[in-house]
């Protein structure tokens, strides 16, 4: 029996989370893939291991529970195949490393997510790999950036932290013209709200750990990739020797059921909450795409489908002592790194090492991850950290 997910273009993206990467009926009818833990396979003869003619040659080149979710992000991304590794850092490090070479040059967006400029300034550098960051506002501009030594352009849209908007198509258009790899970090869209490969990017980047695996408890990342740029990606990889463990794989399978219901709640509630703190006396700016006011909000509209429920705002003046007391008032925002779990998140946004897009001058960068509370405990959560504010005198 075919899986209801065969006929890629007769389902919607809901439908699709549930059905896609797996076919109970190839496995007894169970309506979850079996979390297959290995390392050793067998094989039938000398002749059949010989020719390496086998469904599966060694653990970590895959198992039946990890094809199942590179199953399912290839139907979700539209990509020619997808790896998985331990994390979203090593879904960044990994294609890095299969597409640079000593005395090559890679450019990458300012706005980036700071442990891929820590890896780009530290073991790319060592590599003898020249790397270049640009303004996210270049737009057309990144033409006049790229060498004949140029072989990978790296982005992130929306930018890190302050959320910026990029054309997508035009750089990833730049890239190809100029015989380089583009490749996005797309962890705050999902799938779901952008096919960076309907743009012409050729890898599309995740870190599973979000919104996929929803729940605050996993580590994992993913690479989709083009027909033309795959077999070099998973050379690399099992080159380093690094792939999924099948419980985290399986874990994220199940998150990805429900992600679609989970987004649109984080959507929903992270832009009543912009909206709210638009408003209020406390705030010089909210960094949102999905807003009307925000810079980049025709970008936004132009290319996703959604917004997820991670945004920021600018504290109207003060500085550390400001953004502390803030913080220390909230009972139900966490004061933690990572983002896409259930629960709400905050943090002060460090951006000293930016070279274009500059920190706001306005005040301290307070960065929400609105988790599936109620909204209005939300609401008055951050309520109290404006008022510890006011309270400082």
């Amino acid at each position: 029996m075919s899986s209801p997910t065969d006929n890629k273009h007769q389902f919607r993206a809901s439908t699709r989370l549930i059905h896609a990467g797996y076919d109970p009926h190839e496995y007894h009818g169970f309506v979850n893939p079996p979390v297959v833990h290995a390392s050793t396979v067998l094989f039938p003869d000398a002749a059949t291991m010989r020719r390496r003619d086998h469904s599966y040659l060694y653990g970590l080149r895959g198992t039946p529970t990890t094809d199942a979710l590179e199953a399912a992000l290839d139907d979700l991304e539209g990509s020619a195949g997808t790896i998985l590794v331990p994390s979203g850092l090593a879904a960044i490090s990994i294609p890095l490393l299969a597409f640079l070479s000593h005395g090559d040059h890679c450019l990458v967006i300012d706005s980036v997510y700071g442990p891929t400029r820590h890896f780009c300034d530290t073991l790319l550098t060592r590599m003898g790999v020249e790397v270049e960051y640009f303004d996210p506002a270049i737009g057309a501009g990144l033409k006049d950036l790229m060498r004949d030594t140029t072989r990978v352009v790296f982005l992130e849209a929306p930018g890190s932290n302050t959320f910026e908007m990029i054309d997508i198509r035009v750089m990833a258009d730049i890239a190809r013209a100029g015989n380089a790899v583009s490749m996005i970090d797309n962890t705050w869209a999902t799938p779901l709200f952008l096919r960076p490969l309907d743009f012409g990017v050729d890898l599309s980047i995740h870190a599973l750990t979000k919104y996929p695996g929803g729940h605050s408890d996993i580590m994992l990342g993913s690479v989709s990739a083009t027909a033309a740029t795959y077999t070099r990606l998973r050379e690399a990889q099992m080159q380093i020797g690094i792939n999924a463990a099948p419980d985290d794989a399986y874990l994220t399978i199940r998150g990805l059921k429900t992600m679609e219901v989970r987004l649109r709640a984080h959507e929903r509630a992270a832009l009543r909450l912009a909206q709210w703190l638009e408003g209020h006396s406390g705030v010089a700016r909210v960094l949102h795409p999905a807003l009307p006011s925000f810079p980049g909000h025709d970008l936004w509209k132009q290319q996703f489908k959604g917004a997820s429920g991670l945004f920021s705002f600018v504290l109207d003046g003060g500085g550390n002592r400001e953004a502390d007391a803030f913080l220390d008032a909230l009972r139900i925002f966490g004061l933690g790194y990572s983002w896409g779990g259930f629960e709400s998140l905050a943090l002060q946004v460090d951006l000293s090492d930016r070279l274009f897009a500059k920190a706001p001058t306005e005040g301290p960068v307070i960065r929400l991850q609105v988790g599936l509370e109620d909204v209005d405990d939300l609401q008055e959560d951050l309520e109290a950290g404006f008022a510890a504010i006011s309270a400082i005198g």
